[in-house]
Parts: C-alpha cells; structure tokens; sequence
C-alpha cells in the first residue's frame, strides 16, 4: 500500500500523524510529509484511519 497526499489541498492539521504517527510524517511547518511512502502491511489498519482523520481528504492510499 502507498500514501498519496494531494498538497494542495493538505492545510496542516496534522489529525492524521494524530491517529496514525507511526505511519505518517510531518515537515516542519505540520504538513503531511508521507506522500510516497510505503506502508507495511502490519500498519494498513492506521494508514486508513489516518486518511480518514483527514478533513480536506488529501490522503488517499493505492495498491500499485
């Protein structure tokens, strides 16, 4: 599974290093910093509620 973050519309929140720290990463102004990233399959659980936890719904996971 990957993460994809759609940057543009990533306002800061930061709920989904909130939810989910092990999975995604912040830089240093709060954005999520986890586009790209793989997730092991032990943490597809947290990946999802981390994207849901998303209120611009800028996350989005892919199996490719």
């Amino acid at each position: 599974m990957r993460i994809h973050v759609d940057t543009d519309l990533c306002s800061g929140h930061a709920l989904c290093a909130a939810v989910a720290p092990e999975v995604y990463v912040l830089d240093d102004v709060g954005y999520c910093a986890a586009d790209g990233h793989d997730v092991p399959d032990d943490l597809r659980e947290a990946a999802h509620k981390g994207a849901l936890a998303c209120p611009e719904r800028a996350i989005t996971l892919s199996t490719d």
